[in-house]
């Protein structure tokens, strides 16, 4: 099944030049600014744009913007955004801001809040996979410069 949505700028139709959408990904791609993207309740959609876009989707989605986006979304989205980015969902009331620098997955069904998405490396010592956070890894980094 064809995944249905729409794209307008300036409210008018973007053409499909100025956006790409990879089905089997579930991925929208776009440098474009000043968007209104709606893909009505569709979820695990991946976002890729620019600023002052505003997106009507459903939960689990994914979205990498710039500044100034306003998001109607579902539960469990993750965010990674400029600043002053909003966004609310259609399972909780209240609004929350989207901290700028800052990765976040929405809580769950009808739980309100988010948790911050700290970025990790996985290393393998020994036949073993580690884990550790941004700062342990550069501290680990740190033990081998010369």
């Amino acid at each position: 099944m064809t995944t249905q949505f729409s794209v307008t700028q300036n409210d008018k139709p973007l053409a499909k030049s100025k956006y790409k959408w990879d089905e089997k990904t579930r991925t929208f791609s776009t440098d474009e600014n000043y968007l209104v993207i709606d893909f009505g309740c569709e979820v695990e959609i991946t976002f890729n744009t620019g600023f002052h876009c505003t997106f009507k989707t459903g939960s689990e989605c994914t979205f990498n913007t710039g500044s100034d986006c306003t998001f109607k979304t579902g539960p469990s989205c993750t965010f990674k955004t400029g600043d002053s980015c909003f966004t609310t969902r259609f399972d909780v009331k209240g609004v929350t801001e989207i901290p700028e620098d800052k990765t976040i997955k929405l809580n769950g069904n009808e739980v309100v809040g988010y948790t911050i998405v700290e970025k990790t490396h996985t290393i393998v010592v020994d036949g073993k996979t580690i884990e550790l956070s941004e700062q342990s890894f550069n501290e680990f980094k740190e033990q081998f410069k010369d």
